[in-house]
């Protein structure tokens, strides 16, 4: 395997060029409908197509929702492949969005479908989860490390079921929460990582900061942060809860911008208008601040 460059050092550069922002591309059949396509294969290929086509090369970038191509069957898988490999092709990285975790061989299996350049899957970083144990991750880390791709770590949502778990005390007997442990293990798989580790948290933009009991900037890694835009995340919420880590936020946005397609241009002027937003965002966060996670 010839591994590419660390995900972390790359994802670092292409943040630095083009602002911190993701492009969700989560072809919803709703919005294939207000596009004026038609809910199948067909319009979810014209849909991804000209989401790459106004974003590709311009942003840090794409996210890709698996969910939504894999509800059109094989077919809609096919769409994905070729989205992931047209975004990478005009020079955009791809966050594939897939959540997976299990353990053991099935865990290796879906590191060997997502993170082994030779796979037709192969994206750039995943979105995994670790509540199986962060141990059962193991499999897509160590891949990931070896072929220079990344993962994102489910770590703080901000739907509301997830507290249950996410802020529930772990068992360890440490008084941190379950939430805490995971960003601490990220920490951990970072350390000596520079500029950036390639082992990222997933930490939504609409959370309570109060009570994470970890600092958000001593993570060494990449933050993926939902919720911003359409979602309700404004640029001052952001602020409040990353705080000093804000630098390492790597912002998502879909709705707020796939809402302006079905025209390219419209679509481009609006990703390049919000990662404007987001880059004075970041350069303004030089002021001293709190720790995050307070």
């Amino acid at each position: 395997m010839t591994a590419l460059e660390p995900f972390g050092t790359r994802l670092r550069r292409s943040m630095d060029r083009f602002g911190p922002l993701c492009v969700g591309i989560d072809p919803h059949a709703a919005l294939l409908v207000d596009w004026g396509l038609p809910d199948d294969v067909h319009g979810l290929e014209r849909f991804a197509r000209t989401v790459v086509e106004a974003v590709g090369g311009r942003v840090a970038a794409v996210k890709p929702q698996s969910a939504f191509f894999e509800r059109f069957g094989s077919g809609g898988v096919a769409v994905l492949e070729r989205t992931i490999a047209a975004a990478r092709a005009a020079g955009t990285l791809v966050v594939l969005d897939v959540k997976r975790g299990d353990i053991g061989s099935t865990a290796a299996a879906y590191a060997d479908a997502y993170l082994d350049p030779a796979s037709p899957g192969f994206a750039d970083a995943i979105t995994v989860s670790p509540y199986l144990g962060f141990g059962s991750l193991r499999p897509m880390l160590d891949l990931a490390a070896a072929s220079g791709s990344g993962v994102f770590v489910l770590a703080l949502t901000s739907n509301p079921e997830g507290a249950q778990v996410q802020r529930a005390l772990a068992a360890d007997g440490s008084g941190r929460t379950v939430a805490a442990e995971i960003l601490q293990q990220i920490a951990t798989e970072n350390l000596g990582a520079t500029p950036m580790g390639s082992v990222g948290a997933v930490v939504g933009a609409t959370i309570d900061p109060v009570g994470i009991g970890f600092d958000l900037a001593t993570l060494g890694g990449p933050i993926l942060a939902p919720g911003f835009g359409a979602q309700g995340a404004t640029s001052e919420d952001v602020r409040t809860v990353f705080g000093s880590a804000l630098g390492s936020v790597l912002a998502a946005s879909s709705r707020d911008i796939l809402r302006l397609g079905p025209d390219p241009l419209a679509l481009r002027a609006g990703a390049l208008r919000v990662a404007d937003g987001l880059r004075t965002l970041v350069s303004g966060a030089a002021l001293p601040q709190e720790p995050s996670g307070r």
